[in-house]
């Protein structure tokens, strides 16, 4: 039995004519005797009492109309409801984040043009290989990702540069200055990620560090941020960077964030999306890019 039968003998027996039906239906009129007759065959009764001048319902025909109304109703239900999820999915945009943008996301969403309102995100906090990755794969639409400078088969859209600030103890007699020269900072042990973990960042400061007259004294590589700023909190030697929107994580007592004098150490974030991606999406995300990396850039 296929529902296009049920739907045929719907058709039938409300117009109680094989024409009517099949113009109703937008077919022929012979497919839908066939399809009728073969529904009466698999059903193993007659649904219909057929003259050269009229069409009747059956006793079983009238019983079992309301059943294929029914049944026919929930196929309706059935689409609409599969054409609204699909609706919903193509409006949700998935996104890979850090745990550390703070207000930036914010930032990033309200620079989102007006007519982009209605799309729902979705947000997953993962590490920025396995964003890379789940971008590429198409399980996320998008990923925030920094410390890198291209990714095969992805876009990358800039969208801000975070200046970085220095975090030492409290207690060290440097945290008691309003701004450090990065030279300041010379014999104190540098605790930042290794070059195989993240080498924009690692060769970005290390850059300036040389730029500024000193090779940088490479404290024990710093596996996770709070990890490193717990044990610097705790009296461990050393200093490390933050990122702006990571400060408010830190412990005021315990640790001194100071920015730097002159031109600061900066990374870029950016917008990490499939190569392929829709054309009406990828404005909608570059204008929003534009926007927020001007808001930045005039926080400055």
């Amino acid at each position: 039995m296929e529902l296009r039968q049920i739907q045929y003998f719907v058709a039938v027996a409300e117009e109680l004519h094989f024409g009517r039906a099949a113009e109703r239906l937008h077919i022929g009129q012979p497919a839908v005797s066939q399809q009728v007759r073969r529904l009466e065959r698999e059903l193993g009764t007659q649904l219909f009492d057929r003259s050269s001048r009229t069409v009747t319902l059956t006793p079983v025909g009238r019983a079992l109309l309301p059943e294929g109304r029914e049944l026919l109703k929930a196929l309706d239900s059935f689409a609409s409801k599969a054409q609204r999820l699909a609706a919903q999915s193509a409006a949700t945009f998935r996104v890979g984040i850090s745990s550390a943008l703070g207000q930036r996301l914010d930032d990033f969403l309200d620079a989102l043009p007006r007519h982009g309102a209605d799309t729902r995100f979705e947000f997953q906090t993962l590490d920025a290989h396995t964003r890379l990755e789940e971008v590429r794969a198409g399980r996320l639409d998008a990923a925030f990702i920094r410390g890198i400078e291209r990714a095969p088969g992805l876009l990358l859209l800039t969208l801000w540069y975070d200046p970085l600030v220095v975090a030492l103890p409290a207690a060290h007699p440097l945290a008691e200055r309003e701004r450090l020269d990065l030279a300041d900072l010379a014999e104190l042990p540098l605790r930042i990620a290794g070059r195989g973990e993240n080498p924009v960042l690692f060769d970005t400061v290390v850059a300036a560090c040389r730029a500024a007259g000193f090779e940088p004294l490479l404290g024990p590589p710093s596996a996770r941020l709070q990890d490193t700023l717990a044990d610097i909190g705790a009296g461990g030697s050393g200093w490390t960077l933050v990122y702006p929107t990571a400060t408010n994580t830190v412990s005021s007592r315990r640790i001194a964030l100071l920015p730097l004098n002159g031109e600061p150490i900066t990374i870029r974030m950016f917008l990490a999306l499939q190569e392929n991606a829709d054309p009406a999406r990828l404005e909608l995300l570059t204008a929003a890019s534009r926007q927020v990396r001007r808001k930045v850039a005039g926080e400055g």
